[in-house]
């Protein structure tokens, strides 16, 4: 039986988006964030990291906690950050409410 292709929802690729913005700005590649999240006990490759900012990987609750925390900052920062008609934020609105 053929698998079907991982489809990445609207909250997943606005956290993907986040987790590079919030990657480039703290001015890390991502070999360098992959290596942190290593060290902080969740082992993951620079390629794994690469694929989870393109959306072509799913990113579970134990590796977005621990890249947030690899990022100092909250989890909550990689989520949607509000409700309106459309239920998630867009990605664009990142940098500016997240980096201030």
């Amino acid at each position: 039986m053929a698998s079907r292709p991982v489809e990445i929802g609207p909250a997943g690729l606005h956290s993907a988006r986040a987790i590079e913005c919030i990657r480039l700005a703290r001015g890390l590649t991502q070999h360098q964030l992959a290596a942190r999240c290593t060290e902080l006990g969740r082992p993951m490759t620079n390629t794994a990291l690469s694929r989870t900012e393109r959306a072509r990987r799913r990113c579970d609750i134990d590796d977005l906690v621990t890249i947030a925390v690899a990022l100092s900052i909250s989890p909550s920062a990689l989520l949607p950050l509000r409700a309106t008609n459309d239920p998630f934020f867009p990605a664009a609105h990142i940098q500016g409410a997240l980096l201030g």
